[in-house]
């Protein structure tokens, strides 16, 4: 009922004068689609007889431009039908042509002897073809040679201008088109009563002849001037009535639609017809105005639509509240009205090659949009308005000895000792009877920072063994492939800590017994920070970080869709090897892993409490790198796994898993085409400052979208922050701006994620370095370039474009919101530098190695060959 009544509003009929039985005349060309005088492809006689006997039905007259091809034959066909003709003479540059199209003026008129008046150049002072001297000699020679009016046709403001022309015609051939001056079609008609009496005080009793008067029915806005069928239809019925009043003598521009005049006057250049390209009216000249005529039929068509995709948003939401099905329903209702209105704007036009993949490219991104569109609404919905499943309980309170082993896998690399021996110790405290402890140090040459770890394993007792290997392969997988192989035959649970990360004491003791359930093979706990308060940037950070561990994983948890990340994990041991390990040909191995053990059916239980604390990146460059890999990692393992995640292969996912591995990766995906559409922006923004007639700003429905799709993730972010996660609003915006600056990062994963089957592991050092501000622009350089060349590129546009209207500000407007996620880089880069507290320093110094006592101890440890070294970021 809603969109009905909507339709039914956007739709309702405009009452208007009906045009008279019989107007003054066209302006005609009779070129057809696919026709072209640049090719010398012209219609054949008897073409042009069927045009005029159309116009002759309503009009009394018709004027030309040229005399080209078989355009000459059009005064005598005319004159056989009963029409008049005022013959149109075109001059340019080329003096010897228009030497060639007079002669053959003067020919066509000693056949012709009916004809009364001619038009000798059409707006030649305004393209600025001939001087205004050497214009009117040529007016002069005509008129004293023919016995014919002669005049010529320009736009009112260049007769204002040039007054001293008039003395060289008998009448003034005037151009009246409001659209290019940018008037609303509502003030247009008196726009041109105006101009009129203007043109009548300047040049007294010299005829005045309104020789092109019309309105486009496709096209740019140019300031107020909006191209519709409705408001040509509007604009010729009100004017026909006013030129009928005041007795004017016009000429509708134009009988026929002419798509070859895009090449000259961009894409309005086509739609200025009484009829279209196919010598249909495109619009009634009585009764009612209706903007969409087949309105009920295109209003079904969106109920049905909107009714599919509600049904598919809602195919597995038998848990959500009332709320989330009006939400989601009212979701599906504007976008898909919202996409069959502006498509069915979109089909009006004429298709050329060009215009054609652009239109499927248009398509291709609009679709994709909807999708994420879709996506968005859904998470949003599910995140706020879902009856949560029972949260996974332990019955009862199992025994020490019924309680399974559990080998736990500490992979380390290049860390700092003590922070490696404060998460040891923490281990060591766990409240759990059976646990052993495997450090794994794979590929650390320098022993100042390995030694003290493997130290500490040997105070801590037998539960704990230390590995150092170097060279292995297979980066963090490989390393923990090496301690699953090294694990003791009787423990049945593996769980993984990075080597950042202090535990707390009950973890295992209260997530392990879920594993009781025989089809539990993953039990997964959120990552969280130590180090947010310590500064701005690590607080911006943590809080970006916790949205997906209290929204995300929450939702996907209702369809045993989580990803599995790769600290405070725990594994089946007997699944684990089912599955075949690690892998090691991706580098997001802990979420490759987690899909595997979902595709072989087993479950994965999730807990929002937080049982661990690690480090946070410590400056923006490791926190883009970090953010690369996720990214990067995710893009390998769609591009793996495609065929099981979108059913082309036989898997034991479900539906409601696949979604949200595709859906849930959808963002990144798109963060992939957002780089490559910023870039194709750019371009076409140069281009239309280069060539502003040639290339123009895009409909403002399209870039519309966009805006859309960007408004609605980051309110639904600062939504879902302040509900869900219970951030404070400083905490809200830090996150937001944290998201955002990693928008180029993401982009430029996923477009190597796609076009390449290679990636390096990036390894995220803890402990590092901060900025300095010459670091933090350097680290956020892409982002400022892009950012600077998207914000010219608005401002060039906005100064040189020749078509001010919605289009090209929506256009402006959507290339400043693009540079949005790129100066929030900036901006976080900048805060990474501030200087860093005084109590962090010194935690920093006990955490970090000493210095080699001299430079014979360097010399007493093994080199490393560059093929031992791991490939590092």
């Amino acid at each position: 009922m809603a969109t009905a009544a909507a339709w039914a509003a956007l739709n309702r009929p405009v009452h208007e004068p009906a045009w008279p039985a019989y107007i003054d005349g066209f302006a005609f060309s009779p070129l057809a689609l696919g026709s072209d005088p640049a090719r010398d492809e012209y219609p054949s006689s008897e073409e042009i007889a069927a045009d005029l006997r159309l116009i002759a039905r309503s009009g009394g007259s018709v004027r030309t431009y040229s005399l080209d091809g078989s355009l000459k034959e059009i005064p005598a066909i005319a004159a056989s039908l009963g029409l008049d003709t005022t013959v149109g003479v075109w001059l340019d540059r080329d003096a010897s042509r228009n030497e060639l199209r007079l002669r053959d003026l003067r020919d066509l008129l000693a056949s012709n002897p009916g004809v009364s008046r001619v038009i000798v150049g059409n707006e030649t002072l305004l393209r600025a073809d001939l001087s205004t001297s050497r214009l009117s000699a040529i007016l002069d020679q005509l008129r004293a040679e023919l016995d014919v009016e002669i005049g010529t046709a320009e736009p009112w403001h260049i007769w204002i201008e040039h007054p001293e022309l008039a003395r060289h015609v008998d009448f003034i051939a005037v151009h009246l088109l409001p659209y290019w001056e940018g008037i609303g079609v509502d003030d247009a008609v008196d726009y041109i009563a105006a101009r009129v009496s203007d043109l009548q005080a300047t040049f007294g009793d010299k005829p005045i002849v309104i020789a092109e008067v019309g309105w486009p029915s496709w096209g740019r806005a140019r300031g107020e001037a909006v191209p519709s069928r409705v408001n040509a239809a509007t604009f010729l019925r009100r004017f026909s009535e006013r030129a009928e009043q005041e007795g004017y003598e016009y000429f509708v521009m134009e009988a026929f639609d002419q798509p070859w005049k895009r090449a000259d006057e961009g894409e309005v250049g086509a739609y200025w017809g009484v009829f279209d390209a196919d010598r249909r009216p495109k619009f009634a000249q009585s009764g009612p105005i209706v903007p969409v005529p087949r309105w009920r039929l295109l209003a079904a068509l969106s109920i049905v639509l909107a009714g599919a995709a509600f049904c598919v948003m809602v195919a597995d939401g038998h848990r959500l509240r009332a709320r989330g099905r009006v939400f989601l329903a009212m979701t599906a209702t504007v976008v898909t009205s919202t996409t069959v209105w502006n498509l069915t704007d979109l089909t009006q036009q004429y298709w050329t090659p060009t215009a054609a993949i652009s239109a499927a490219v248009l398509m291709t991104g609009l679709l994709g949009i909807i999708a994420l569109f879709f996506a968005e609404a859904h998470e949003l919905t599910e995140a706020r308005w879902c009856v949560r499943k029972a949260k996974p309980s332990v019955k009862g309170n199992p025994a020490d000895a019924h309680l399974p082993k559990v080998s736990i896998h500490v992979p380390a690399y290049k860390e700092p000792p003590q922070m490696v021996v404060d998460t040891l110790r923490a281990l060591a405290e766990l409240d759990y009877p059976r646990f052993e402890v495997i450090v794994i140090d794979n590929n650390t040459a320098d022993e100042r920072l390995w030694r003290p770890v493997e130290a500490c394993c040997a105070r801590l007792g037998d539960r704990f063994r230390f590995f150092h290997v170097a060279p292995l392969d297979g980066y963090k997988a490989g390393a923990l492939n090496y301690a699953l192989r090294h694990t003791a035959a009787d423990a049945a649970i593996i769980a993984v800590v990075d080597s950042d990360y202090e535990v707390h004491k009950h973890w295992l003791r209260d997530l392990v017994p879920h594993f009781a359930n025989p089809i539990v093979a993953i039990v997964q706990a959120p990552q969280a920070y130590r180090d947010g308060g310590s500064r701005p940037f690590k607080a911006m950070c943590e809080a970006e970080y916790r949205g997906f561990f209290k929204i995300g994983m929450v939702t996907r948890n209702e369809r045993n869709a989580i990803i599995q990340h790769g600290t405070m994990t725990m594994l089946r041991r007997r699944v684990l090897s089912e599955v075949g390990g690690w892998a090691e040909w991706t580098i997001t191995e802990d979420a490759e892993l987690g899909l595997r053990v979902l595709e072989h059916g087993y479950e994965a239980v999730y807990t929002p409490r937080c049982y661990g604390r690690g480090l946070t990146p410590d400056n923006f460059q490791d926190y883009k790198a970090q953010r690369f890999r996720w990214a990067l990692g995710a893009t390998q393992i769609l591009r793996r796994h495609r065929k099981r995640l979108l059913g082309t292969e036989p898997s034991r996912l479900s539906l409601g898993q696949r979604y949200h591995f595709v859906a849930g990766w959808l963002a990144w995906l798109a963060d992939g085409f957002n780089l490559l559409f910023n870039i194709v922006a750019v371009a076409w923004s140069m281009l239309m400052i280069v060539a502003p007639f040639r290339f123009f700003p895009p409909l403002a429905t399209l870039s519309g979208f966009v805006l859309a799709l960007f408004v609605f993730k980051l309110a639904k972010m600062i939504y879902l922050y302040r509900t869900e996660v219970g951030a404070s609003v400083r905490d809200t915006l830090g996150a937001a701006v944290a998201g955002l600056a990693l928008v180029y990062t993401v982009g430029r994963a996923v477009i190597a994620g796609i076009f390449s089957t290679e990636a390096r592991f990036f390894r995220t050092p803890k402990l590092a370095d901060g900025h300095s501000f010459a670091g933090a622009i350097s680290a956020s350089f892409g982002e400022t370039l892009l950012a600077a060349a998207l914000l010219a590129s608005a401002a060039g546009v906005s100064i040189t474009s020749p078509f001010p209207g919605i289009d090209r500000t929506t256009w402006c407007v959507l290339l400043v919101t693009l540079a949005i996620p790129h100066l929030s880089s900036l901006a976080l880069s900048m805060i990474s530098a501030l200087p860093i507290a005084p109590t962090e320093c010194l935690a920093r110094r006990s955490l970090t190695p000493s210095p080699m006592p001299d430079a014979a101890e360097a010399r007493r440890h093994k080199p490393v060959t560059e093929s031992n070294q791991p490939l590092d970021s």
